[in-house]
């Protein structure tokens, strides 16, 4: 990875994160719509909503628990739930994303693994289910990832923790996966943090 990298740092309840990222994804807002999306890959952004899921999962007890991430990114979540003694799984489509995840899970002295995944083929992620909870962060700003997460969810945990901050196509799919999961959701900033649990 060439390019140029500035550290950040998200301050949860048990401590700081350090976090490596691309120097041009950092002066992106994140805020409304993604219309500056053609000059910077998604997964190099510090979504909202990574932040907010990782302070959801601060002080949860995970010790033991496999936990995968979808579409990881930047991989804030996964940091989080590795830090609370999960066994963390960061999967996203992108190699360069996954590479930082791993030296960001250095960085702060965890232990993360990471996989390429595409949601469309995921057989070989699902070969290693079952998992005890999935965590997604801001992946549903497309309307055509809804029907693969919807197929893909049950087939993975049966529980999942997806934190969005209100995209047309998170609405979609929640309102299709009531029909198979109770769903709760709890308001941080402008971020549902939504726990599904397969009925």
């Amino acid at each position: 990875m060439a390019e140029e990298l500035v550290s950040q740092s998200i301050g949860l309840p048990s401590g700081e994160l350090r976090l490596l990222q691309p120097r041009e994804s950092a002066e992106l807002p994140d805020a409304g719509g993604v219309e500056w999306a053609p000059i910077a890959p998604y997964w190099s952004v510090l979504w909202r909503s990574g932040v907010a899921l990782a302070h959801e999962l601060d002080g949860v007890a995970l010790r033991g628990l496999r936990v995968v991430e979808l579409g990881c990114g930047l991989a804030v979540p996964s940091l989080a739930a590795a830090r609370a003694g999960a066994d963390a799984l960061a999967t996203d489509s992108c190699a360069d994303a996954l590479a930082l995840v791993a030296r960001n899970a250095r960085a702060n002295e965890v232990r993360i693994e990471t996989a390429p995944v595409d949601w469309d083929e995921p057989d070989e992620l699902v070969g290693r289910a079952p998992f005890d909870l999935v965590l997604a962060a801001d992946v549903l700003y497309e309307g055509a990832s809804v029907a693969p997460l919807l197929s893909l969810l049950p087939r993975l945990a049966p529980e999942a923790w997806l934190a969005d901050p209100g995209r047309p196509a998170a609405g979609a799919f929640l309102e299709q996966a009531r029909r198979r999961w109770a769903i709760e959701t709890r308001v941080r900033g402008v971020v549902g943090v939504h726990r599904l649990r397969l009925r």
